[in-house]
């Protein structure tokens, strides 16, 4: 059964958006808006300037108390105790059998306090996963409604709200975060982070003030040319990345270990399935997530199939995009671990027809 208008969730921003023109999609529950101007110009505005993208359907849960730390390093994939104060990390929740529950960002505000940021679509999901595992002295706080996110994500995203604050964004390390007054607004979170790959922040709001953080931002971001962005360049923005998208190139059925996140999945602490993963690392994956381009016209799209040299069917698209940045038809999917290596010929079955790809190691677009 689909669900209404009626039945979705509105971010803080909806009648911003609305007044805005952006054409408003279902997305995780929530009515979000998948474009204003168009996918290319929004695409290529945060690429060459700054673009400021309304995600306020992330959730965010707080993980306090003397064990918190513990319960993270259960239920995470990524090596927690290596967080200072003001640092952040990517990491994945391993499910029992294999496969993921969810990535996320994990914020240590301090020793005895997390902050995670988790998909929208996995909120749920994930509070009952973790609250199940939860057997140590940590409390858990869905804060997800009291919080509105903003990514304005750019190259120019410094001079778009560098009046804003008396934080020092020009100095923030990659992965880190500080919380002060921006735009007049105490208590924001202001994290060096964003999926995108063209720089920028994002800004952790109490929901009441997120329109008048919208506006200071647009206001003070005119002169370097920002824009309202929507999901729809987000995806294409990260897809030129190589960044895995929940739903699409990472599941309930892919391990870390085959899409490439071996890098946040550290057996020197046990975890969730760390026995079966680590045995995957050792051993070696039947399958692999890679990345590809298509050599000839035509644009991939997840579900595809991909085959050999020989038209036998080795795996899936994932993801698939024509790139606005390079011209390309690019995107990921599982192939066989045989096919994996770089430069390695296959082709994508699109209808009736196979276009003739290569296999390439992303990101798909270098700055």
């Amino acid at each position: 059964m689909e669900m209404t208008s009626t039945d979705m969730k509105q971010t803080p921003l909806h009648d911003v958006h609305v007044s805005l023109g952006a054409k408003m999609v279902p997305f995780a529950g929530f009515e979000m808006p998948v474009q204003y101007t168009g996918v290319k110009d929004e695409h290529q505005c945060v690429r060459e300037k700054c673009g400021v993208f309304d995600v306020s359907h992330m959730g965010e849960f707080l993980v306090c108390g003397s064990q918190a730390l513990d319960l993270l390093q259960r239920v995470t994939s990524n090596d927690v105790s290596v967080l200072i104060d003001g640092k952040v990390q990517y990491s994945c929740l391993p499910n029992e059998d294999g496969g993921i529950v969810d990535d996320l960002l994990v914020y240590r505000i301090n020793e005895n306090e997390y902050l995670l940021v988790v998909n929208a679509s996995n909120l749920e999901k994930d509070w009952n996963w973790i609250n199940k595992h939860n057997s140590f002295d940590a409390e858990l706080s869905n804060l997800s409604d009291e919080y509105a996110l903003l990514a304005v994500q750019g190259p120019k995203s410094i001079e778009a709200i560098g009046s804003l604050t008396d934080l020092d964004v020009e100095n923030m390390e990659y992965y880190t975060f500080q919380r002060g007054t921006f735009a007049g607004v105490p208590n924001v979170i202001v994290s060096a982070t964003g999926y995108t790959g063209a720089g920028g922040f994002e800004l952790y709001i109490p929901s009441s003030q997120a329109a008048k953080v919208w506006n200071a931002v647009m206001e003070s971001g005119a002169a370097v040319g920002i824009q309202p962005a929507g999901l729809a360049a987000r995806d294409t923005l990260r897809l030129e990345m190589g960044f895995c998208l929940y739903g699409n190139d990472i599941n309930d059925t892919t391990s870390p270990i085959e899409a490439g996140l071996g890098w946040i999945t550290k057996f020197t602490k046990d975890f969730i399935n760390a026995d079966a993963l680590k045995a995957q690392k050792e051993n070696g994956v039947a399958r692999k997530l890679v990345g590809f381009e298509l050599t000839e016209r035509g644009i991939p799209r997840q579900g595809y199939e991909i085959v050999d040299e020989e038209g036998n069917s080795i795996g899936e698209v994932t993801s698939g995009t024509m790139s606005p940045s390079t011209g390309k038809a690019i995107g990921m999917g599982y192939v066989l671990k045989a096919h994996a290596k770089k430069e390695t010929p296959i082709g994508i079955q699109i209808r009736n027809k196979v276009i003739p790809a290569t296999v390439v190691r992303p990101p798909f677009y270098k700055a």
